[in-house]
């Protein structure tokens, strides 16, 4: 009776979200256009900057200088007058100004060393710190290329030679649409199961729970494998019909080995969401614990910076949290194709999170459900 009690209340789980049309569309949104957008925004990297170009020598080094710019890095130039720079940098239209003096290619020629002015909109942090090192090796390369009267690289002592691994064209989109699946499964656990408990205590169906022939384990343990089962289900069309199909991501390693490693992600985080739920006595309550959770759970788990870059003192902290385990295992996985030989160490760490976590918030949700009767 007690597997079936834990079949019939998940199945129940399941009719509450599907009646639920506003999770369902977040369930829905964040696998689909929540990746694409990951994918396709790429707000750290430089991607179609505008560009303009006050052309005061009119010279063929300068027109060739304003042909070097093009997609996707930056936007077609626009070339303006030296009065419209400053009000269209103030109206927000370009985020570089390039202003090319008179006689600039005949001090070139000449041997003296005349001087571009780059004017940079810095409110555009990302776009202005990488375009700023572009546009100077854009400019350096076109003069010097047109002083030496061929295009080629000079002969250096030392050839460096650069392999790109797991990513080899470099591709923002092969890293930001997994990362993107990555944290919608942590975050939509945890909001899915904390969301469940909350609709039961605001609807009174936690009173009608405990006049059944039904445990808080039973109870709990539905909730998880429900919300849990959603979440593995729409990660793994996300990452075929979004990453694969629509984004052409290549996945390396087995996605089969990749699901176990989720489904006991899923097991730590959406006990968690039962724990925050427990706590919370509403849904903006709720709201507010998922702020102070999951943004320092997401943020220092190594899949927005390197782990290796951060304090020693968050590293050992992070240690006891499954989001660092579970990043560390999907980016072995599913970017580098690591076997379980590799990842078998995050296993056991989310495995022995996962039942402290359990443990916990089956201890809170009981005190709940008693201070319910």
């Amino acid at each position: 009776m007690r597997a079936a009690n834990i079949v019939c209340l998940g199945v129940k789980e399941l009719r509450s979200l599907a009646r639920d049309p506003i999770l369902a569309f977040l369930v829905v949104y964040a696998f689909t256009v929540g990746v694409y957008a990951a994918a396709t925004a790429m707000p750290d990297s430089l991607n179609k900057a505008p560009v303009a170009i006050v052309d005061e020598d009119g010279s063929p080094l300068s027109a060739r200088i304003a042909g070097a710019f093009y997609p996707p890095h930056f936007l077609a130039p626009s070339l303006i007058s030296q009065p419209e720079m400053d009000a269209r940098m103030d109206a927000g239209l370009d985020t570089f100004a390039l202003d090319i003096p008179p006689d600039f290619q005949r001090d070139v020629l000449a041997g003296r060393s005349p001087t571009i002015q780059l004017n940079v909109d810095a409110t555009r942090m990302s776009q202005a710190f990488t375009g700023n090192g572009y546009i100077q090796t854009i400019v350096s390369s076109e003069v010097a290329e047109f002083v030496q009267r061929y295009r080629g690289i000079a002969a250096t002592p030392v050839e460096l030679n650069i392999r790109a691994r797991f990513n080899p064209s470099l591709t923002q989109a092969w890293f930001g649409s997994v990362m993107e699946v990555i944290n919608n499964v942590t975050m939509l656990s945890i909001i899915l199961t904390g969301a469940s408990l909350i609709r039961e205590r605001e609807h009174g169906t936690v009173e009608h729970l405990l006049v059944m022939p039904v445990t808080p384990f039973e109870i709990m343990v539905s909730k998880v494998w429900a919300m849990g089962l959603v979440v593995l289900v729409a990660s793994g069309l996300s990452l075929v019909l979004v990453v694969q199909g629509l984004l052409a991501v290549r996945i390396e390693g087995s996605l089969l080995l990749f699901f176990a490693g989720t489904g006991l992600h899923l097991f730590a985080s959406s006990s968690m969401g039962i724990f925050l739920g427990s706590l919370a006595r509403s849904m903006p309550q709720f709201g507010l614990l998922m702020m102070l959770v999951l943004l320092p759970l997401q943020m220092l788990s190594g899949g927005v910076t390197p782990r290796e870059s951060m304090p020693v003192f968050v590293q050992t902290v992070m240690q006891a949290a499954p989001t660092t385990h579970y990043v560390a295992l999907a980016q072995a996985i599913l970017y580098r194709g690591a076997g379980f030989d590799v990842v078998w160490p995050r296993f056991l760490a989310l495995a022995l999170i996962g039942a402290l976590l359990f443990g916990l918030s089956l201890a809170r949700f009981r005190r709940t459900i008693g201070l319910a009767a």
